[in-house]
């Protein structure tokens, strides 16, 4: 719904995986998106702040702190924010049951969509073989994504002066690996099972900085993205229908949730 000052309302946002703390945070295009985008309940779901990064080396702009005080005066403003730590933020997780602010921070949330579904939001490193088993290899595998980042950010540098958009190397690079491709597809079919363990309709989570929508597993299958190469974020509407917004800077790409439509139809 677009409000009289030019804000699109929502009644629930999700964001997950801003790294806010690395280099690779794309913190002024997250202001730009919370700047127009507003909604009754905003959930975070996990690795908003990267600890891991700030234990290795101190690195907080201006730009960093302004989206923390957005966030902030959101809920001022009335928001209900909920803040579901990831593994990069584990720090926060001997808060759970708290409040910093006006942000609820929970280990799990379940949140009730307009047409009744209801939905496990969890950020999902703990469905994360190698994070849970092998955390040094994680740490590894973090710093060769800190490297390919460092690569996206050299390549689109090059990409600007020609004129051309934004375009993620790394999340194509990605992609195109096969193994990287069944581990994505067993993440999901390991956080439905999960959703199918709590009884509910949906599971809502991060981690994995890839943005999905779907139902292939017989349980609705939703993925926020990340604000370090995608800029994704996920949309609830009055109505119970879910998106995905792909924040190109300006005004959004908007992909419509096709999942609820075929379900509709069938």
């Amino acid at each position: 719904m677009l409000t009289t000052d030019g804000t699109r309302h929502f009644r629930a946002l999700f964001l997950s995986d801003l790294h806010l703390g690395t280099k690779g945070c794309q913190a002024a295009r997250i202001l730009d998106f919370l700047r127009v985008h507003d909604a009754d309940v905003i959930y975070l779901v996990g690795d908003i702040v990267d600890g891991w990064q700030l234990k290795a080396g101190w690195y907080w702009p201006q730009e960093h702190n302004d989206v923390v005080q957005k966030l902030l005066r959101k809920a001022r403003k009335g928001a209900r924010i909920v803040y579901v730590p990831g593994n990069h933020d584990e720090f926060l997780r001997g808060y759970y049951g708290t409040h910093f602010g006006g942000v609820e921070v929970a280990e799990t949330a379940l949140h009730e969509a307009a047409d009744g579904r209801r939905y496990l939001v969890i950020h999902g490193d703990h469905f994360d073989m190698v994070v849970k088993h092998a955390r040094w290899l994680a740490h590894l595998g973090d710093h060769a994504y800190s490297a390919a980042l460092w690569l996206n950010r050299a390549f689109n540098a090059g990409r600007r002066l020609f004129g051309f958009p934004y375009w993620s190397l790394s999340q194509w690079l990605k992609l195109k690996v096969k193994n990287a491709v069944s581990y994505i597809g067993e993440y999901e079919r390991t956080l439905v099972a999960e959703a199918h363990r709590h009884g509910v309709e949906g599971v809502i989570c991060g981690h994995i900085h890839h943005a999905a929508i779907h139902d292939r597993f017989g349980v609705t299958y939703v993925n926020c993205g990340d604000w370090v190469e995608s800029c994704t974020a996920v949309a609830e509407h009055g109505d119970g229908r879910f998106e995905i917004i792909r924040w190109a800077g300006e005004w959004p790409r908007l992909e419509p949730q096709p999942v609820l439509e075929e379900a509709q139809a069938a």
